[in-house]
């Protein structure tokens, strides 16, 4: 129990120490000053700036940042599913895999290019190393990077600058930030025994005279983007859970800190472009103090163990069902949190496993989206509680809401609504729908209550572009495979436009003179108001669906039934 504590602790004092490094560091790049990759990012930079006909001054409106947004993503779409109906023909491809479903090439790229990875395929025994690499690992970059800019977008509207250009964001996103980076990373990991070769599956005779494959790839510079990135698709079916991908305690923390390093950094980024590091710092203990509570709750479910099983065998241990030994209950629990909280999606233990303690923290994590929040754009859904908490608070005194020094008005309320209220309906409306064909569409594999989660899960999985999911459902269907595409397309769209129109909004607003009746918003009092916001409308919209799900399933077990 004590290691186990002491390896989250050490993991949390990490993230607690790199995020003002990391966040500083995003700051300069997106607000144009010197770093110390200029001598060799800029020539690179300036080329493809000339490449794609824009300059580094050339700022958007909200419509047109929108426009490029999905311009871009549909043009990489269509480039990525054609790459990997044609992967047969293409290099790279060892062991002669052939063509996959339409419907499940349609769903993947759906997946990869929003930053969801949502998988309903076997990636070694499914897609090519060049189908890998060259179409999905090309777009972990590219759809983390989207979500980058989208995030620095709106934080520049929010602080009265202007949007910004979407090519020079995405651009700087990839070359100064998630590249260097993921390379450092892959190269530690390959010095901890993660592979990397193009070497086709390693055949071997087994003791018993048998025949068995084992699956290799390119596969260290595919999972560091995969965890920086938010990314979370592995290249194994098993994910990080997989020896190869995961192989040992130090590949696991590295991988962890990669995880959580940019959503978290993000939030001291917006102190550094308010110049208000106060408000950041609160928000960050606020995010934070959730983010430990849940690790809490899904660590003493863990640790605690299944009832029904220590009552069976007469012994108290943690449950270790769908656990790697190498990783115990603990860092298990602490990963299984921490990628639903910055929906990152991997997974390093079947979730389908967890205790409902443990699921019920992951799916919170879902349907907050806060905690930490999505890549760039976590940062974004945060503030749009703090729009609504300024504009209740200032409800209950008769004041006109103001935050940043402007006022929020109308349009603003509206678009923050739409953003909070289309994640649910991506969520709700297609899992009723599933659950009332529970053999037929959902293909649920466990009996009641968790059942039910499994359903709500994979949804909740999409819309919030997570990508990771309860295995066990039978979700390579063509039900499956369209209707989770359409949450996907739904849970990352809509709210990017509302969020840019929003951020649009505020930077053309004139600011109002401070008074006395001016509501701070970097106070501790605010920070809290805005907390209890959060969970009050968070308990009040998914609250039947936790009660139905891991909470139901926890009396159950507690009754011993």
């Amino acid at each position: 129990m004590g290691q186990g504590l002491l390896q989250i602790g050490l993991t949390l004092c990490i993230v607690i120490t790199i995020t003002p490094i990391l966040g500083r560091y995003i700051a300069r790049v997106f607000l144009g000053e010197r770093t110390i990759l200029d001598p060799l990012m800029n020539p690179i930079e300036r080329s493809i700036y000339i490449l794609i006909g824009v300059r580094p001054k050339d700022d958007m409106t909200g419509w047109q940042y929108i426009r490029a947004i999905l311009y871009t993503n549909l043009f990489m779409g269509i480039l990525v599913y054609l790459l990997i109906y044609f992967q047969r023909l293409l290099p790279w491809n060892p062991n002669s895999l052939g063509i996959p479903n339409w419907d499940i090439i349609l769903h993947t790229v759906i997946s990869f290019v929003t930053n969801t990875d949502q998988q309903h395929y076997v990636g070694e025994t499914t897609l090519s190393y060049f189908s890998q690499v060259a179409a999905l690992g090309f777009l972990m970059f590219t759809s983390a990077a989207t979500g980058l800019a989208v995030g620095i977008a709106f934080i520049r509207g929010l602080t009265g600058k202007k949007l910004g250009n979407f090519y020079i964001d995405l651009t700087r996103g990839i070359t100064r930030i998630l590249l260097p980076i993921s390379v450092v990373g892959a190269i530690a990991l390959v010095l901890l025994g993660v592979p990397q070769t193009l070497e086709e599956s390693l055949t071997i005779t087994t003791l018993e005279g048998g025949t068995q494959y084992i699956a290799r790839g390119p596969v260290a510079s595919f999972e560091m983007i995969k965890m920086l990135g938010e990314n979370g698709g592995g290249f194994f079916a098993a994910n990080s859970a997989h020896p190869f991908e995961n192989p040992n305690s130090a590949t696991n923390f590295i991988e962890m800190i990669a995880m959580i390093a940019i959503p978290a950094a993000m939030i001291y980024t917006y102190g550094v472009f308010a110049k208000n590091i106060k408000q950041a710092w609160l928000l960050f203990w606020m995010v934070f103090i959730v983010f430990v509570i849940l690790v809490w709750v899904a660590a003493g479910g863990e640790l605690q163990g299944n009832p029904l099983v220590n009552g069976t065998l007469g012994v108290e241990q943690p449950n270790l069902e769908g656990k790697e030994v190498r990783f115990g209950w603990a860092e298990t629990a602490l990963w299984a949190v921490m990628t639903t909280a910055t929906m990152c999606g991997a997974v390093n233990g079947m979730h389908d496993s967890l205790m409902p303690q443990g699921l019920f923290a992951t799916l919170f994590n879902l349907f907050l989206q806060i905690i930490w929040g999505g890549q760039g754009t976590g940062t974004a859904y945060l503030f749009i509680y703090l729009i609504l908490t300024v504009f209740l608070t200032g409800l209950m005194v008769g004041r006109t809401p103001e935050i940043f020094g402007r006022k929020i008005e109308k349009r603003e309320i509206v678009l923050a609504s739409l953003i909070l209220l289309i994640h649910p309906i991506a969520i709700l409306i297609p899992s009723a729908i599933a659950l009332a064909y529970p053999f037929s569409l959902s293909g649920i594999t466990n009996p009641s209550f968790h059942g039910i989660s499994q359903v709500v899960y994979e949804y909740a999985s999409a819309s919030a572009n997570n990508g990771s999911g309860l295995e066990g459902l039978t979700d390579n269907s063509l039900w499956w495979n369209l209707s989770t595409s359409v949450s996907i397309l739904i849970g990352r769209y809509i709210p990017i436009i509302a969020m840019l129109l929003l951020a649009d909004s505020m930077s053309r607003k004139q600011i109002v003179p401070q008074t006395a009746g001016t509501l701070k918003t970097d106070s501790l009092l605010f920070t809290t108001v805005t907390a209890g916001i959060v969970l009050i409308l968070g308990v009040l919209t998914f609250f039947p669906v936790l009660a139905l799900g891991p909470i139901a399933e926890g009396f159950k077990l507690a009754s011993g039934s």
